[in-house]
């Protein structure tokens, strides 16, 4: 108590500055509207700015919950699209196709063989050869599964065969990965009686029991005839950052067992 005594003796000079200063600032402002003005205006600006502050560093820690409602808000959006072509509709029946979103755990994209792990396992009805898509296009398909977790056989794993389609033209062929660069695929077996042109998109086709048809995968890059001249190689670029994926949804198809033993009864599986 006594140093707080001591201080105040001696700056007691600076403090009565002080004070007079103020009362000073009081009176003025008092007297003239337009220092009223200036101070008024002053402190809205003031105020204006702590609670702008105060309003980011609240949506800063509220990122977390928003883009869990955005990433919910998009698996009901892509429910309704996946159940809307008329192959899909009928009456009295379930939607073919149910969507569960999934965060990626661990992401690979730079070996040959690349796998992505996500946080939901058999416990959420994850199950094996179900399709996996990010918010840009097709991830790739479901290979194992645990209780809470499941690996995901990525598009760019050079064992990874998916079917794929010039959008505009229908012609479909195989999607591959040669390793080379992890924003590039390959689309083979496209015959040369295609129309192919740089920058048309390239999409899911319709022979999966996987993937619905017409999920984005990206825009052609360029193009050559093969060795044999039959058929076309194409460099398909990717609209999915393959680096950068955090949201994921996995997609079920109810249908997929029906038509799986319809195949193989007539010995047409693939």
């Amino acid at each position: 108590m006594q140093r707080i005594i001591n201080f105040i003796l001696n700056y007691r000079n600076a403090f009565l500055y002080g004070l007079l200063l103020i009362f000073c600032l009081v009176l003025t402002i008092r007297s003239h509207s337009y220092h009223q003005s200036k101070f008024f205006n002053s402190s809205k600006l003031l105020t204006g700015s702590v609670l702008s502050t105060k309003s980011a560093v609240s949506d800063y820690f509220g990122l977390k919950e928003e883009n869990q409602r955005l990433a919910k808000e998009n698996e009901r959006l892509r429910l309704l699209l996946f159940n809307s072509k008329k192959d899909t509709v009928a009456i009295n029946k379930a939607p073919i196709y149910e969507i569960i979103h999934a965060r990626v755990v661990k992401n690979m994209f730079s070996s040959p063989r690349n796998y992505i792990t996500i946080n939901k396992g058999v416990r959420d009805s994850v199950k094996q050869d179900m399709g996996v898509i990010a918010p840009y296009g097709i991830l790739g398909i479901v290979e194992n599964t645990s209780k809470n977790y499941a690996t995901v056989q990525s598009i760019l794993n050079t064992k990874s065969n998916i079917n794929a389609k010039i959008k505009s033209t229908d012609y479909f062929g195989s999607l591959k990965w040669d390793a080379k660069d992890y924003n590039v695929v390959q689309l083979v077996d496209i015959p040369r009686s295609a129309t192919v042109t740089v920058g048309d998109t390239i999409s899911t086709g319709a022979m999966s029991s996987i993937f619905p048809e017409d999920i984005p995968i990206g825009v052609i890059k360029k193009y050559d005839l093969n060795q044999n001249q039959s058929s076309y190689d194409i460099q398909v670029d990717l609209f999915n950052d393959m680096a950068n994926i955090k949201n994921v949804y996995i997609i079920k198809n109810r249908d997929r067992k029906e038509i799986l033993e319809l195949q193989k009864s007539t010995g047409n599986v693939e």
